[in-house]
């Protein structure tokens, strides 16, 4: 029997068994780390990356899905008449989306390709309400406006430890990343409307600790929060930190914490730490 089936790249922050329970198809991303290439989930894990981008010679080039590892898992997740929904990560960081809009016009399977407009465990936020239509008997529709409805009601806040990384990669000039790492400056991100801005700057962790406990004040006079995940890039002592300040607001919500996938830790750099949650 024909049915809808999800497709997402590796950027989702999806839990395995989140992927086993749904039967998600992850198509991978790859980094390259001194001019090895290395397919996160299959050669590398979250996990292994940030010592290994410690270890690098120079800043890991990472790189989107080709085209044909699309074409591949439509090609085979439609041989039974199946539709597909294919999620991808926000296009201001990536061309992922791209690749597989490419790849859906290569493949007899409807496939209907859907930019999540964040990534990580906020995408993976979207993906599993989305399934849950699905599974329901609900539409391509359905699941799409079901997503739609979680990214409105979606919080995505990242702090950034240092600058180096986004200095390497080009994203912030040399001149203003040396002054910043000579000041000691952290700087807090939202992301929003698909893109990433920069809502706060400030000298040392101090100022850091004061924007969570707004972010987090915010969070206690808001809706409720249905989940609540904190990813980071070996950044342990805020992790351990935020989360226990989350708990002690929510303490019957459970807290997903991961390492974040190589290309958001290439980009953020060691040390960085995200909240994110979606409310009622």
């Amino acid at each position: 029997m024909s049915q809808v089936k999800i497709v997402c790249d590796s950027s989702a922050g999806l839990t395995e068994e989140e992927i086993k329970k749904y039967q998600i198809t992850i198509v991978p991303l790859t980094v390259m780390i001194d001019d090895t290439i290395y397919v996160e989930r299959e050669t590398i894990t979250n996990d292994q990356f940030p010592e290994m981008m410690k270890n690098a010679k120079s800043l890991p080039k990472t790189s989107q899905p080709p085209i044909g590892k699309f074409v591949d898992a439509f090609d085979k997740l439609g041989a039974d008449g199946s539709e597909v929904l294919c999620v991808t990560m926000m296009e201001s960081i990536s061309g992922t989306v791209h690749a597989a809009e490419q790849a859906a016009t290569m493949t007899k399977t409807k496939v209907t390709v859907y930019d999540s407009q964040t990534t990580d465990q906020g995408m993976a936020f979207q993906i599993v309400a989305a399934a849950k239509v699905l599974e329901n008997g609900g539409s391509v529709e359905d699941a799409i406006a079901k997503m739609k409805d979680v990214l409105n009601k979606s919080k995505l806040y990242l702090a950034i430890d240092n600058l180096d990384n986004l200095v390497a990669g080009g994203r912030v000039s040399k001149f203003a990343g040396a002054l910043s790492n000579l000041l000691n400056i952290k700087i807090m991100l939202q992301v929003y409307g698909g893109q990433i801005h920069i809502i706060m700057k400030g000298r040392g962790t101090k100022a850091i600790h004061k924007e969570w406990d707004r972010i987090l004040k915010e969070m206690a006079d808001g809706p409720r929060p249905v989940r609540i995940g904190i990813s980071h890039v070996e950044g342990d002592k805020e992790v351990n930190r935020l989360k226990a300040a989350v708990e002690e607001r929510y303490p019957d919500i459970p807290v997903v914490v991961r390492e974040t996938v190589p290309i958001i830790a290439t980009h953020t750099g060691m040390g960085a730490c995200c909240l994110l949650y979606y409310t009622e």
